[in-house]
């Protein structure tokens, strides 16, 4: 059983272009061009002997955007546009996992604008040094820009993104709304002193990293430095703080895998479960008995008061296309999508890596012997696994959100 020895690269280091957030005082559309000049720079060098993705392409999946809704029927009273949605991508991600929710959000006459936040976009070594409030940063100004176009301001992440739009409408009476995608509300306590390697990493670089990996996918990392989790348990901790002193009374969407092994997602339940507004709306992904509807959730269950009209469940388990379950990395792309989607150019394989090169190899290679699902101990003993990167249910989640904007147009 071959595994790999993990080697530092010219990736794991900083490019010094991207620790902290550059994108004050310029309008969305400059900040967008900032972006795209800064991608190309840090990533010109690194994929120089790329043959199958052009640098353009590379640098338009990295980059934050903006969309503009068509027509004269979603204008506002005060602003141009009556609604719109910032979108946050989750760490060690890229605006590119926010493109598919950006062009369902315009559809529905929301202005639309996408961040990017630093450390991320360009290479791994960024997030060395990055804090967590220049992520937040990011957040604010992305609200700041919409609120000279819009009267209504909604907040949409992924992952982290999802914990930083938490913490942004703890702060800001500005926000109107969120969606949550799979949102980091608790990691692992491990991460609280993912740091203390700098007493002792400036002899041994590679203990600044939880994981060193090829870095195949395009947009996004597949190399994390323990910073990044740092930053995270940071970020978790100060939202658990401030929601204990006062939860949202906002609407809140949230769609979430009870499979997800990388965030907790009781935690999201929990959360969910604490608030009162009518509107609330949390769609989950489980391979569960209808009958029953909480199989996996355990006997501390957090919903068992959860008004039943707010609560969505979706059978995540479709043998007939070999998917044991839903995956934290699955939630916010169809499976049309030509990168993650069932097609899709890249497979998840990185739970091989370390120990096994053999699947790690065939994995990747072929798809037709490839179960689908999250990386559980479960489906790993089923058979040669893929990580599930994209979300079989994704035109009903589009749905499910629509009705919860007509809910929000009715209040």
């Amino acid at each position: 059983m071959m595994s790999a020895t993990p080697t530092l690269a010219t990736r794991h280091q900083s490019t010094g272009l991207n620790s902290t957030f550059r994108g004050e005082g310029l309008s969305f559309t400059d900040y967008v061009k900032q972006s795209h000049q800064m991608i190309a720079a840090a990533r010109a060098k690194l994929h120089s002997d790329d043959a199958t993705h052009t640098l353009t392409k590379i640098i338009d999946g990295n980059a934050p955007f903006e969309l503009k809704p068509n027509g004269s029927d979603f204008k506002g009273k005060n602003k141009p546009y009556q609604r719109g949605i910032l979108l946050t991508h989750g760490l060690s991600d890229s605006p590119y996992f926010m493109r598919h929710l950006g062009a369902f959000f315009q559809a529905q006459g929301f202005r639309v604008m996408a961040i990017l936040l630093p450390g991320h976009g360009t290479q791994p070594g960024d997030l060395l040094d990055v804090s967590w409030r220049e992520w937040a940063r990011a957040v604010d100004y992305g609200v700041d820009q919409l609120a000279e176009e819009v009267d209504e301001i909604y907040l949409a992440g992924f992952s982290a993104g999802g914990t930083l739009s938490v913490y942004q409408s703890l702060i800001d009476d500005r926000i109107r709304g969120l969606f949550l995608f799979s949102p980091a509300l608790k990691i692992s306590p491990r991460a609280a002193y993912a740091n203390l390697h700098k007493l002792f990493s400036w002899l041994a670089p590679v203990q600044k990293w939880i994981n060193i990996f090829p870095d195949t996918d395009i947009y996004k990392y597949e190399s994390l430095p323990k910073n990044a989790a740092a930053q995270m348990y940071a970020l978790t901790q100060e939202v658990e703080r401030r929601v204990q002193d006062r939860a949202p009374t906002l609407p809140i969407f949230t769609a979430a895998s009870m499979q997800d092994s990388t965030v907790d997602s009781t935690a999201t339940l929990t959360f969910m479960a604490c608030l009162e507004n009518p509107a609330n709306k949390l769609v989950l992904y489980a391979a569960h008995e209808k009958s029953t509807g909480k199989k996996n959730i355990g006997n501390k269950n957090p919903l068992s008061n959860f008004p039943a009209a707010q609560l969505e469940w979706i059978q995540s388990a479709l043998p007939a296309q070999k998917i044991l379950s839903s995956a934290h990395t699955s939630v916010v792309l169809p499976a049309e999508d030509s990168h993650y989607g069932a097609q899709g150019e890249y497979a998840n394989c990185l739970h091989y890596f370390s120990h096994d090169m053999e699947k790690y190899n065939a994995c990747r290679s072929n798809h037709e012997a490839c179960w689908l699902g999250e990386t559980s101990k479960e489906n790993m003993q089923v058979g040669l696994l893929r990580r599930l990167t994209y979300n079989p249910h994704f035109v009903s989640l589009q749905s499910s959100m629509q009705r919860f904007i007509e809910r929000l147009s009715d209040r």
